[in-house]
């Protein structure tokens, strides 16, 4: 194997449609019910995404498995922090209406 010699990563569009939001929903359970620090969430979310990814998605290979691993958790976290600005905003531009 080569050194420039890259995996071929194919990233199934069900991955994406079940596995973020899966991600989303398992994170936001274990804050509520277990108390842990919010801080500590996005962590949680990228071993999710690693788990999923490597266990599930790209079980035949390991770099790909870690490599779409951290996307699928980085792209929760993104996707929960995006919907709570936008439900923030909403919040505040509604109340500012009188």
């Amino acid at each position: 194997m080569d050194f420039l010699d890259f995996p071929t990563i194919q990233m199934n569009f069900w991955d994406a449609v079940f596995a973020i939001p899966m991600i989303m929903v398992l994170t936001q359970f274990i804050k509520v019910y277990f108390k842990i620090p919010k801080w500590f969430v996005p962590t949680i979310a990228v071993l999710f995404g690693l788990g999923i990814s490597i266990f599930i998605s790209h079980k035949h290979s390991l770099i790909s498995g870690l490599f779409m691993g951290w996307f699928y958790g980085y792209a929760a976290i993104g996707s929960y922090a995006s919907l709570k600005t936008n439900i923030i905003a909403y919040r505040n531009k509604k109340s500012n209406k009188y």
